[in-house]
């Protein structure tokens, strides 16, 4: 009697825990502990038969069994084949050892005694799980089955990994698959065990193939915005600061005490973050071994424009290398190409490249130009948001440039010779492919742009001459990324990264990386998303806001960032961008160090009363002639109408003034040039 009362509660009990299975919470899903099959049917125990085959093993059935050996709902072999079967073979199949694994687990899913809240979402807006045969996979067990069959099963991947996660993972704290014991310890964001931090990170790197890591090289810099380098054999790496400092890293990760450029005097730079003024780019002459030519785009806002409505200047220089020190300018060098009055103090462009031609490219912003004005303007008459191409090589002194004869409006009277292309809004930097892959030889650029004022959304441009691209269509329309703007990249020709090369790589302020890859036999673009390893994994992760990418002499790619929008302040990083798949320095890529040399340039030498031309001519300073400027002139003439024109004082009678402005007076373009045909 007494074993049957004993008898009698244990019956009650489980009638009650199985009653308590049904019950469902608001949100839809069962507690806990309480079970139900895919069908709404209770999961049974396994008869003790069943349990010694599945630690036998032998098959997809008896995996099904090891994984849940005492409660499951397949609780025979032939229970377990059947729902195996029924599975798309489509999806589910691959010849990867690795990949089989998880797909054979995540084919077991409906035999876990969970699989109606594993598979039946709680909303209409998950119902995709349902059709596609996918549980509701926990975080890292997604991230892991996607990396490992990505390759292998093409038809179920046609998202990054990001999006695949958010798709068919758990977005909440509730269960998840796998629910079943895989030798972890119980963690908070997933019902199966962790794994110890550093056999996670082994499985990142196992598994994430196209994860790349960033190596912090330099921190403490002042809102760098870019890194370039001069071509000359040194491999030394310039980095621009935004308030007006260009400083140098030698190859020996050596920042040097005295600045190679400092003009933080001229350059009006913005305090905070959304205000674009400052040095904005340097761009070295193709030739820079020969003649020390760079040039420089900043902002200022000088007097010497007092006339017309605008907010400072921006304005495009050539300076020369000191001729006693590589590592600094001569500051008395200077000869202004280029000045455009701006209103506003964003789209302001400003990026200096050259092309393997060897002409200079000036990329402007359209300046926050409302489309009133655009309308009320005269076509082209002025500079804004256009692509400038100008060929400095010229024996000139009285022009700093000459208009290329492939320029499309090179016979245009009403429209400036100058221009290559227009319609940009904000470039947010531009890069030029320095080895095309194209038989014909043409030129390669891609801009990153914002479609129109909304900088949230933006494009990738391909620059051609001629092209107007408020109308033409861009090779990509990128995803709104909130309130990031894009920001443009280089071109990658590195050696260290292998499966990087030749992809064009460019990110967002917020740091979301991507790359863009042209693919083969056809002129259709690919976009993907540039994995970046976590801090455990590679050393160092990217943290802040992205200012911009540099590129090194090897061909490297670098990125510039900053915790804080302030100029003054010290929080700027470089990071270097690497394949943690390969050696940091692959002995194939190392090339031997030059040391800077003086330059070879006999003008730079001899004109020591002038500037010298990129060319070699040497131009002479007011009060001096003849051959290389060493006679001085016994009366200096200043010109009449240089003394009564309405034109600055401060502008040489040498440079013509161009002055292109708004029908109404709101707006004005003024560039300082000459021009001359070649």
């Amino acid at each position: 009697m007494k074993h049957l009362k004993v008898m009698l509660a244990l019956a009650i009990a489980v009638h009650v825990w199985e009653c308590s299975d049904a019950k469902l919470s608001e949100k839809g899903e069962a507690g806990p502990r309480r079970r139900r099959c895919f069908d709404g049917s209770l999961p049974k125990r396994l008869k003790k038969r069943e349990r010694r085959v599945s630690l036998d093993g032998g098959g997809s059935p008896e995996v099904c069994h090891a994984l849940y050996p005492r409660v499951s709902c397949c609780p025979t072999r032939k229970a377990a084949y059947q729902i195996l079967q029924r599975r798309d073979t489509r999806i589910f199949s691959t010849n990867n050892t690795e990949c089989g694994r998880l797909l054979e687990e995540i084919k077991c899913a409906r035999c876990s005694p969970h699989s109606q809240v594993l598979f039946h979402p709680p909303t209409t807006e998950d119902a995709s799980h349902h059709e596609s045969g996918l549980p509701r996979l926990c975080h890292d067990y997604c991230r892991e089955f996607y990396y490992t069959c990505r390759g292998h099963v093409p038809e179920l991947f046609q998202a990054d990994v990001d999006e695949f996660c958010q798709y068919y993972g758990r977005r909440d704290s509730g269960l998840c698959f796998p629910d079943f014991h895989r030798k972890q310890t119980r963690g908070p964001a997933t019902n199966y065990l962790d794994l110890e931090d550093e056999n996670m990170e082994n499985i990142n790197r196992k598994h994430k193939h196209n994860c790349y890591c960033v190596r912090e090289v330099l921190a403490g810099l002042r809102q760098p915005v870019g890194a370039v380098h001069c071509g000359d054999g040194s491999q030394r790496l310039f980095l621009l600061e935004k308030e007006g400092y260009v400083r140098i890293l030698t190859p020996g990760m050596e920042l040097l005490r005295e600045p190679f450029l400092d003009i933080h005097k001229l350059v009006h730079s913005g305090l905070k973050g959304v205000d674009e003024r400052g040095l904005l780019s340097l761009a070295f002459h193709p030739n820079y071994k020969k003649n020390g030519k760079l040039y420089v785009s900043y902002t200022t806002n000088q007097e010497r424009w007092a006339v017309g409505p605008h907010d400072h200047i921006l304005r495009v220089v050539e300076y020369t290398v000191s001729r006693k020190n590589p590592n600094q300018v001569d500051m008395r060098s200077t000869r202004v190409l280029i000045e455009v009055a701006e209103l506003h103090r964003k789209h302001l462009g400003g990026q200096l490249l050259f092309g393997p031609d060897g002409l200079l490219h000036i990329v402007l912003g359209d300046g926050m130009i409302t489309l009133d004005d655009m309308e009320e303007m005269d076509g082209l008459s002025d500079f804004t948001g256009a692509v400038l191409r100008v060929d400095v090589d010229t024996d000139c002194c009285s022009a700093p440039y000459s208009i290329p004869r492939g320029n499309p409006y090179f016979n245009s009277t009403n429209q400036p010779p100058e221009i290559f292309a227009h319609g940009l809004h904000n470039p947010g930097r531009c890069a030029v492919d320095t080895r095309p892959a194209d038989t014909n030889g043409s030129l390669l650029i891609l801009c990153t742009d914002s479609s129109g004022r909304n900088s949230s959304t933006g494009r990738i441009l391909q620059i051609m001459n001629g092209k107007d691209y408020e109308h033409e269509p861009p090779i990509l329309n990128l995803k709104s990324s909130g309130s990031a703007p894009p920001v443009g990249g280089f071109i990658y020709r590195g050696c260290q990264s292998r499966r990087l090369y030749g992809s064009y790589v460019y990110g967002d302020r917020n740091g979301n990386l991507r790359i863009l890859q042209k693919l083969p036999g056809g002129r259709a673009w690919q976009e993907k998303t540039l994995c970046l390893g976590s801090s455990s994994a590679c050393g160092t992760s990217l943290s802040g806001h992205v200012l911009g990418f540099g590129e090194d002499e090897l061909g490297e790619v670098y990125i510039l960032a900053t915790s804080k929008s302030m100029t003054q302040s010290n929080t700027g990083k470089l990071y270097k961008l690497v394949d943690p798949k390969r050696p940091l320095f692959p002995k194939e890529c190392q090339r031997p160090v030059e040391t800077p040399e003086l330059l070879g340039m006999a003008c730079a030498r001899q004109c020591r009363n002038g500037v010298c031309t990129p060319t070699g001519r040497c131009c002479c300073s007011p009060g001096w002639e003849g051959p290389l400027c060493r006679a001085a002139l016994l009366h200096l003439k200043l010109s009449h109408d240089l003394h009564h024109s309405s034109r600055p004082a401060a502008v040489p009678d040498a440079f013509p003034v161009y002055l292109w402005r708004h029908a109404h007076g709101v707006r004005y373009v003024l560039s300082v040039h000459g021009r001359a045909t070649q």
